[in-house]
This record gives C-alpha cells, structure tokens and sequence, in this order.
C-alpha cells in the first residue's frame, strides 16, 4: 500500500515515484505467490509507461501536442493508482 501512496504523491514531487519503484522491484520477489505480485507488476508496468509517455510528452511540446500526450498520461496514471489502490483494499489481485 505504501507504493501506491508514493506513487500518488509522485504527482507533485516526482522523487516519490523514483522510491516506490526501487522499492518494486527489491521486494518483488518477496511477494511471489500471493495476489500482491500482481500489484508490483501492475505498478512497475504504470511507471515504466508513464514515464515513456511523459519523455514524448515533453518532447512533441515544441509541436504543441506535448500538453495534451501529458494531460492523457496524467489521468492514465491517476486511474491506474486508484484502480490498484482499491484492489489493494479488497485484497485482489491486478489483472495484468
């Protein structure tokens, strides 16, 4: 649940997101087997995108598409924590 807190808050500070991932994939394997290895997968895949999209977003500014490519990668990543958050809650896996 940790991760997901700091992947929100990655929103506003970007760092957070950097230790949430470290923190991915160092305890990834302690999570095998149970229904919070999707979880990780769910949010390695969320920052690993995000950030593709984020680098295209920023770089297609100079066109003026940049904006609206962040603006979609933003409510992406916002969905994509909420929906992971509140399986997380229910105690259910990601379907990855």
């Amino acid at each position: 649940m940790v991760t997901y807190i700091l992947y929100a808050l990655s929103t506003f500070t970007g760092f957070t997101g950097i230790v949430a991932i470290i923190i991915n994939y160092i305890k990834r394997e302690d999570t095998a087997g149970t229904i919070y290895a999707s979880h990780f997968t769910w949010q390695i895949r969320t920052f690993w995108w995000s950030l593709v999209w984020a680098v295209l977003g920023f770089a297609t500014m100079i066109v003026g598409v940049g904006f609206l490519i962040l603006a979609i990668d933003g409510i992406w990543v916002l969905y994509r924590i909420v929906k992971g958050f509140l399986n997380w809650n229910d105690g259910k896996p990601m379907s990855v």
